[in-house]
C-alpha cells in the first residue's frame, strides 16, 4: 500500500455559468469521481476588471453566455462521451474542439466585455455558502480562488477555508500574495505564463507575510525587492515556505498545446525552491495530468464540467465527469505502481522464478567422465538448478557421474566457477 496521496483539485471554476443548481451537481459529479477537493472562484466583478478589458482569446471562442442555458438540459456524459479522449490525447483534442455549438458568436462573445461576462458569472454569498454546505454533505473539500482581497478575506474569515489557491494571473499581485500569507494558511500557488525568478521574488512576499513582517509601504522599490529576498533567504522564511507553499506547474492556455506543456519545469522548481510541487493541468484530456504524478507532482488541478456544449468561457477546455474518473483512477493506480526507488524482486515477483528462469540441462545423455562441452550442455526452464552464469565454468570439466537428456546438471563435487551479473 503506497503512503503517497497526490491530492486530486477538480476545477469547476466558473463553469456553473452562475447557477446554483449547476454548481452543486458539480460539487457531486466531482465527489463521485473521487477527487479530494472542488474549486470555485470567488471575486467582485468590479474589483476585477474595467470596462475596457477584453476578454482573453480562448474566452471569445466560447459560447456566448447570453445564449440561454437550462441546468436542467444538461445531457448526461455518459451517452455521448467519447471514452478514448480521457487518454488519448489525438482523441481529445478533437473531443474538446467540439462541435457547432461551440463556434464564435459575432454578436455576443466577441463584443461583450470581460467584466460583463465576470458579471454572470459571479457568485452571490447566499451561492457560496450553498456550495460550502452541499461539499460536507458530499464529504469533498471545498476551495476558491480569490481574485482580490476582499474575496480572500471573505473566504478565510466568513467561510473558513483551510487552505488558499492563487491563480497564475496573481503570481505577480504583491497585495494579495502578502495577504494570503497573512492569513497563515498553506497557499497553492500556480505559476502559468511566469519566469523562475518571478516564482521566486513571488515566494520572497509569501515569505515575508508568514514571518509577521510589517506593512513595507514607505519603502523604495528597489528596498521592497531587498526586504522580500531577505525573508525568503532566511532560514524562518525558508521553513515557513516548505510548511505550507505548494507550486503548481501551469501552462495558461486553453487547451494548452502539448508541446509547450513542459512537465520537466515542475523538477526545476522543486530542485530550485525545495517545495513540494504539482501541476495546473489545461490540455485536452488526461495524459499529462498522469505523466506529472510519474514526474513527482503531489497536487494535480484540472478544469470539468457536467457537458462541454455548455456555454461559458470554460467548459470547452474542462473535463467531462467520465473523464475526471478516469484521472481520478489513473492517478491512485499510478500512486500504487511508483513504490519504492529500489531494485529488488517483489514478492509477488519470486514465486515466478522457478518458472521463468532456466537451469543447466544436459542437451543429451551425458556419461560419467564426460567432458562437458557447448554440444551436450545448455539451458532451459525450470530454473531452481545450478544458474546459467555458471555455464562456463562447467565446460571443459568431467561429469562425475551420467546425466539423462534434459535432466538438470548439479554438479556437487567440482569446482563452480561462478560469475556475477
Amino acid at each position: 500500500m503506497s503512503d503517497r496521496h497526490v491530492r486530486i483539485i477538480a476545477e469547476a471554476g466558473v463553469n456553473h455559468n452562475g447557477s446554483t443548481e449547476l454548481a452543486l451537481r458539480l460539487v457531486e459529479a466531482a465527489a463521485r469521481a473521487g477527487a479530494d477537493i472542488v474549486k470555485f472562484q470567488t471575486f467582485k466583478a468590479e474589483s476585477l476588471a474595467t470596462p475596457a478589458a477584453p476578454k482573453a482569446a480562448y474566452q471569445v471562442r466560447a459560447r456566448d453566455l447570453s445564449e440561454p442555458s437550462d441546468p436542467g438540459a444538461v445531457r448526461n456524459p455518459s451517452e455521448s462521451l467519447n471514452p478514448a479522449a480521457g487518454l488519448n490525447p489525438l482523441a481529445a483534442k478533437k473531443a474538446f474542439a467540439g462541435g457547432g455549438a461551440l463556434r464564435p458568436q459575432p454578436n455576443g462573445a466577441e463584443s461583450e466585455s470581460q467584466l460583463t461576462m465576470l458579471k454572470r458569472l459571479e457568485l452571490t454569498g447566499e451561492q457560496h455558502r450553498s456550495i460550502l454546505e452541499h461539499c460536507r454533505k458530499m464529504g469533498i473539500e471545498f476551495l476558491s480562488t480569490p481574485f482580490e482581497e476582499e474575496s480572500l478575506r471573505y473566504l478565510v474569515h466568513e467561510l473558513g477555508v483551510r487552505q488558499i489557491k492563487i491563480s497564475s494571473g496573481d503570481l505577480t499581485n504583491g497585495p494579495l500574495l502578502l495577504a494570503a500569507a497573512r492569513t497563515g494558511r498553506p497557499v497553492i500557488l500556480s505559476t502559468g505564463m511566469g519566469t523562475l525568478g518571478e516564482v521566486e521574488a513571488a515566494l520572497g512576499v509569501l515569505a515575508y507575510g508568514y514571518l509577521g513582517q510589517a506593512e513595507p509601504a514607505g519603502l523604495s522599490g528597489g528596498r521592497v525587492g531587498e526586504v522580500f529576498q531577505e525573508a525568503f533567504s532566511s532560514s524562518a522564511g525558508q521553513k515557513a515556505l516548505r510548511d505550507r507553499v505548494t507550486l503548481l506547474h501551469c501552462t495558461t492556455e486553453y487547451p494548452a498545446p502539448y508541446d509547450e506543456v513542459n512537465l520537466k519545469a515542475m523538477r526545476t522548481m522543486k530542485e530550485a525552491f525545495g517545495l513540494p510541487v504539482g501541476l495546473s493541468d489545461h490540455t485536452a484530456g488526461i495524459a499529462a495530468a498522469l505523466g506529472a504524478v510519474a514526474l513527482g507532482a503531489v497536487v494535480i488541478e484540472k478544469h470539468f464540467t457536467l457537458d462541454r456544449a455548455l456555454p461559458g468561457p470554460d467548459h470547452k477546455a474542462s473535463l467531462e465527469p467520465r473523464e475526471l474518473q478516469a484521472l481520478a483512477e489513473g492517478i491512485r493506480a499510478l500512486e500504487e505502481a511508483l513504490g519504492s526507488a529500489g531494485k529488488a524482486p517483489s514478492a509477488s515477483e519470486l514465486k515466478n522464478r522457478p518458472a521463468a528462469r532456466k537451469s543447466l540441462v544436459a542437451l543429451r545423455r551425458i556419461e560419467v567422465g564426460e567432458v562437458f562441452t557447448p554440444e551436450n550442455l545448455g539451458t532451459k526452464r525450470p530454473g531452481g538448478g545450478m544458474s546459467p552464469m555458471e555455464y562456463w565454468g562447467v565446460l571443459g570439466k568431467v561429469a562425475p557421474r551420467s546425466f539423462e537428456e534434459n535432466e538438470q546438471v548439479v554438479l556437487a563435487l567440482i569446482e563452480r566457477v561462478c560469475f556475477q551479473p
